[in-house]
């Protein structure tokens, strides 16, 4: 079998070191289509820019459209696709003397410090106009929740880890308790974004912001040790 048969490792996605091509093209498309859309929605307002526009701009189908956003707020939280399992995998892949909250700390600083705008910490007119689309529009913000479930469900499944119980009770008790902590951390770190954009877009600067950010920062994390001892 030749190797136009077979496909090669950048054609099939098979090169161990990154993406293959089809994947590569893929995910520019994922970006142009959404770039295109967030322009229109920024220019128009989100309610008054049908699919079918954002397709023509994209020079795509309604249909093609589709078949890479299932829905069109999907258009808009493209962006927050890369971030459902950021939480999972700071625990997952954290140094082994380090606790899951310990590592869920040290990314939240680390990101207020470089202005990472998932923080909300981040004046950069582009995303403050970005925040500004996604808090103004409610079935945006609708959206984003299913966001948000995606990424306390594999929160949970991080924080569960191996279990070496035998009872089924007790491996689904433990299931729920860190069910449970990922929805209080994902909710903390969520409550923490909005109240420093809320800063930002009513005029402070993220310079100004942030020693205030930090110190919510570190006494919210230290509230979730107080009643997550477990993960602590």
């Amino acid at each position: 079998m030749t190797d136009e048969e077979a496909g090669t490792p950048a054609e099939t996605g098979t090169d161990p070191g990154g993406p293959g091509l089809r994947e590569r093209k893929r995910q520019r498309m994922y970006q142009a289509v959404s770039d295109a859309a967030i322009a229109l929605f920024l220019e128009k307002g989100f309610e008054k820019v049908p699919v079918a526009e954002v397709a023509a701009a994209a020079e795509i189908s309604k249909p093609t459209l589709f078949r890479y956003f299932p829905a069109k707020e999907d258009l808009v939280l493209h962006r927050f696709a890369d971030h459902v399992d950021e939480a999972a995998r700071v625990v997952t892949e954290r140094p082994a003397k380090r606790s899951p909250l310990d590592a869920l700390q040290h990314r939240f600083l680390d990101g207020l410090e470089h202005r990472d705008p998932v923080t909300g910490l981040c004046d950069n007119v582009h995303v403050l106009a970005f925040h500004r689309l996604l808090y103004g529009t409610p079935s945006l913000v609708a959206r984003l929740y299913g966001y948000q479930e995606r990424s306390e469900a594999a929160l949970g499944e991080a924080l569960t880890g191996p279990s070496d119980a035998d009872a089924l009770a007790a491996r689904l008790a433990a299931r729920l308790a860190a069910r449970l902590a990922a929805g209080q951390i994902i909710a903390v770190q969520r409550i923490l974004a909005l109240e420093n954009w809320r800063r930002i877009d009513a005029g402070e600067s993220a310079e100004a912001v942030w020693p205030e950010a930090v110190a919510a920062a570190n006494r919210a994390f230290a509230q979730l040790r107080s009643g997550l001892t477990a993960y602590a």
